[in-house]
């Protein structure tokens, strides 16, 4: 924003959200819940992982940790003690499209812990010592990730699926590109990224509008404008079969997908429902199918994983190895059963009534509804009120469904990952026919 001036509006006054541009193009983002007592508040960076190039890999999340190692005028300690003396907390993550710095206080204690959230993003001292510390913290939490049989499945089939593509890289980064970082690499990219228009931050709780941006602006507005860092074209999906062996795991472990529909797509209502009724619960027909019926697997659930531009929709399953092809089976089964069948009304409606009472369930907090309201403003420009999102889900039919099914069950787009103690197990291409 080239203009001087801050520019002022109210988002959405059902939900009581208030939205300020600051001169330098930080949004602040407010949503008043007079009824709590604590405030949450974020500093949301739009671009994680995906924005890192193959050498860069891991970069994003390195930087979240060496964040809480310390600024010009406060050590690692001061932070850590800082929140925590509050009875708050203090906390971060790295996405595949975002990285996020958030704090929980009391609400009289919303400027100290905001001071704390902003000295830390602000101001990181980057020392020379503490890079070459942190990569062997993050050289163990890759080990301790490959030593857990569900994540590496997922990781692979992740690299396979989105494969020569940022988002088909380990958010974590790997021993070799992390070893290789540099303080000057570090710096030079935490320059690039966090930048006022790349920069939102939101707050809900028991704090005005006012006061928050007050406190932000104290603390913001002297961040220089900056370009925002544009993200890769959307990549293509890859079809392809995994088979990965790995002799001292008890269990094999699979995760099957197809490509599905990005966030924001106008239909995505429609794959939320489908993946609620294929596993997305104990009612779901992967977990009584598979589990209560047939007892194959302890844990099979279905998952998407929509980005801003692509998606992905997949089963994972943890068996033996006798049982991967019958497992695997039971699910291509399901995928041509809601291709060329209706789902019976009380099913439909059952996953509905799961969706938006989990839905409902999940904004009841503070800190759940600063999240809401920075994904809504980064994916969609605008918010939703619990009524549009309820009436979004009920307006879901089995035809709907139906049509997903059609569209992404697709054989040839069917992607395939498994990890265990194979002993010269096979699976090909003909046997994945749904």
């Amino acid at each position: 924003m080239s203009s001087n001036r801050t520019v002022h509006k109210t988002a959405h006054p059902e939900r009581d959200i208030q939205t300020t541009t600051l001169p330098n193009g930080l949004r602040i983002i407010t949503e008043a819940m007079s009824h709590v007592r604590s405030v949450s508040a974020g500093v949301w960076v739009g671009t994680g992982s995906r924005r890192e190039t193959t050498e860069q890999n891991g970069i994003s999340h390195f930087i979240e940790h060496m964040l809480f190692k310390g600024t010009a005028t406060r050590s690692a300690e001061d932070i850590a003690r800082s929140v925590d003396s509050l009875g708050g907390n203090l906390d971060a993550f790295t996405a595949k499209e975002m990285v996020c710095y958030n704090t929980k206080v009391l609400d009289e204690h919303l400027p100290q812990a905001l001071d704390v959230l902003s000295d830390l993003v602000l101001h990181p001292a980057f020392r020379e010592e503490d890079i070459e510390k942190e990569k062997g913290v993050i050289l163990e939490e890759i080990k301790m990730d490959a030593d857990s049989p569900d994540y590496l499945v997922h990781e692979i089939f992740s690299s396979n699926f989105w494969k020569d593509h940022a988002l088909g890289r380990p958010i974590l980064g790997t021993r070799e590109t992390v070893k290789k970082l540099t303080r000057e690499g570090i710096s030079d990219y935490y320059k690039s990224v966090y930048t006022p228009s790349n920069l939102l931050l939101t707050a809900a709780g028991n704090a005005s509008h006012e006061r928050l941006v007050e406190l932000v602006r104290q603390r913001f507005e002297g961040l220089k404008p900056a370009p925002a860092p544009e993200f890769q074209p959307a990549p293509a999906t890859h079809a392809r079969i995994s088979l990965r062996s790995k002799k001292e795991l008890e269990q094999v472990h699979l995760c099957l997908g197809v490509p599905c529909f990005p966030i924001p797509h106008a239909d995505r209502f429609h794959c939320y429902v489908l993946n609620t009724m294929l596993g997305g619960g104990m009612s779901s027909r992967l977990f009584q199918k598979v589990r209560e019926q047939r007892g194959l697997a302890y844990a099979v659930h279905s998952e998407l994983s929509p980005y801003s531009d692509t998606g992905c929709f997949s089963i994972y399953a943890g068996t033996s190895l006798e049982a991967v092809k019958q497992v695997v089976q039971l699910v291509l089964d399901e995928f041509r059963d809601l291709k060329e069948n209706l789902a019976p009304e009380e099913e439909v409606r059952r996953a509905k009534d799961h969706l938006k009472g989990s839905l409902m369930l999940s904004l009841e907090s503070t800190s759940s509804r600063m999240s809401n309201l920075a994904r809504q403003e980064m994916y969609f420009h605008r918010f939703f009120t619990m009524d549009e999102l309820a009436e979004s889900v009920e307006m879901v039919t089995a035809e709907d469904v139906q049509r997903v099914a059609q569209t992404f069950f697709d054989a040839k787009h069917l992607a395939l990952t498994v990890l265990g103690n194979l002993e010269g197990f096979k699976l090909g291409r003909e046997e994945l026919v749904c």
